[in-house]
């Protein structure tokens, strides 16, 4: 299976570079969810990030970026 390396922006993973598979049109899925187990007094939740377009200059590539509203 294929991967691209994605970098995240915003929450817990900002400034992380992770390889994400790709999808049957080889792009990276428009959310990323990421499962956080309950750790001590913390409950489970889901962090979910957004993908984003981003242009330098004559190029782009897809990053995503930290939903916190849909976070939970």
């Amino acid at each position: 299976m294929k991967s691209a390396d994605t970098a995240f922006v915003g929450g817990p993973l900002d400034g992380k570079i992770l390889p994400i598979p790709l999808g049957p049109m080889l792009g990276v899925p428009k959310k990323y969810k990421v499962p956080v187990p309950a750790h001590g007094g913390t409950p489970a939740r889901t962090l979910v990030y957004v993908r984003s377009k981003q242009v330098r200059g004559l190029s782009w590539f897809w990053r995503y970026e930290y939903d916190e509203a849909a976070s939970g």
